[in-house]
């Protein structure tokens, strides 16, 4: 278990992110931070979401002086081209269409920032996940349902239908959920014992 003496922050307003972290056991405090989440020309997408959590990161500070402060950022890349949010529901059946029956890859990065002694830690992880083939109507339900539209790559594995186009991956499900649990837990370690010395 973390135990840290100083509050904990989650600059994300994603409900999946806010649940993962009460999965830790931790006590935090949640708000949202919106930024252009673009990618730039020729940017790695590992680069990519490092970068994308460290500028959420530096607005974050701005709101929160005293604490230890948590940010993320998750791309879908299916043939080297990043899937974002859908834009309309047209958005996400063209998204869901060129998933169907392939597999992609999901990275997530992450920032923690610790006040009192100003250090950082930013890292990410990816995960390979394969869809199953997936008939028009499927695709069609799913978007009725709402859901998809505030995702990455247009589905979640959790929670609601899209757990049923998952074939299977090979790598950290949770990072697929929006926050690489393990490695994320390994880094809060490392910033609160990082607290204590400092």
């Amino acid at each position: 278990m973390i135990n840290s003496k100083i509050q904990i922050y989650l600059a994300s307003k994603s409900p999946r992110r806010r649940k993962l972290l009460k999965q830790l056991g931790l006590k935090f405090k949640s708000f949202g931070i919106d930024i252009n989440e673009t990618v730039k020309k020729n940017e790695k997408p590992s680069d990519a979401v490092v970068r994308l959590s460290r500028e959420k990161l530096e607005l974050a500070k701005k709101q929160i002086t005293n604490g230890i402060i948590i940010t993320a950022d998750t791309i879908v890349v299916l043939d080297g081209k990043i899937l974002g949010k859908p834009k309309d529901s047209k958005d996400a059946f063209k998204t869901l269409r060129l998933l169907s029956g392939r597999t992609h890859i999901v990275y997530t990065g992450f920032s923690v920032y610790n006040s009192i002694n100003k250090k950082t830690i930013s890292e990410y992880e990816k995960t390979k996940v394969t869809f199953h083939n997936l008939s028009d109507q499927e695709i069609i339900k799913y978007i009725a349902s709402g859901s998809p539209m505030d995702k990455a790559g247009a589905y979640g594995i959790q929670d609601d239908y899209g757990a049923v186009f998952i074939k299977k991956i090979n790598g950290c499900y949770y990072n697929v959920v929006g926050l690489p649990l393990a490695k994320l837990y390994q880094a809060l370690l490392r910033i609160i014992n990082a607290e204590t010395a400092a």
